[in-house]
């Protein structure tokens, strides 16, 4: 398991298809367990999930298990062509991503659905205001897989859409998270949590750490 504000990101030799769910690459992976809102108190057992994170030469590997005890929130058509935009108002898990840890107001957000649609976005917060680059395109490749009371996906990133390639021993910071079920019961969870009076994932100042391993 990872420590309270840190995680590891794996190193792997090789690259491998982001649709290979069942690859046993991924054991190699520390198990990052969320288990509460961003209030901070503890989420119920079937909204939980599990992410696991690996870096080759190439590209970012990013995987979230996700236990599913309700109704799915989905679109009933999706389109994996493009960003699906409002995407954060359905089922979703997230990862917020600042390569710089000097500068953690700006970062890229990346999700994912159990559908496998997507976004990416580029983030700046600024002191009266967030900006949101729409135009960015990060080549996210993405796939998920229903089963009976789990969802699994996992979206592969290559550096190119960060503008640098982390080393051994680097940290980034960031923030993991899911969106499930609807109001007025919606469920915000999140790895590290905000503490903001409304459900809030856009605070960079509460962003833990990933260190990249060998």
């Amino acid at each position: 398991m990872s420590g309270e504000n840190t995680a590891k990101i794996s190193n792997v030799a090789h690259d491998f298809e982001i649709d290979a769910l069942d690859d046993p690459v991924w054991s190699n992976a520390e198990t990052v367990l969320i288990d509460r809102y961003w209030s901070g108190e503890s989420a119920p057992a079937y909204r939980q999930f599990e992410t696991r994170l690996l870096w080759s030469e190439t590209s970012l590997y990013v995987r979230f298990d996700s236990r599913q005890g309700e109704s799915l929130i989905v679109s009933e058509t999706p389109d994996l062509t493009k960003k699906a935009m409002g995407l954060w108002d359905r089922d979703v898990c997230e990862i917020f991503l600042a390569p710089d840890p000097t500068a953690a107001t700006k970062y890229y957000e990346f999700e994912i659905a159990p559908t496998g649609e997507w976004l990416d976005v580029a983030v700046e917060v600024l002191p009266d205001r967030r900006v949101s680059d729409w135009g960015y395109h990060s080549g996210i490749k993405t796939v998920a897989r229903l089963e009976n009371d789990r969802i699994i996906s996992a979206m592969r990133i290559g550096w190119d859409a960060f503008g640098c390639k982390p080393k051994i021993g680097d940290v980034w910071l960031g923030n993991l998270f899911r969106c499930v079920g609807k109001d007025p019961d919606r469920g915000y969870l999140t790895w590290q949590p905000t503490y903001t009076s409304v459900p809030s994932f856009h605070v960079p100042e509460r962003f833990g750490r990933f260190k990249f391993a060998d």
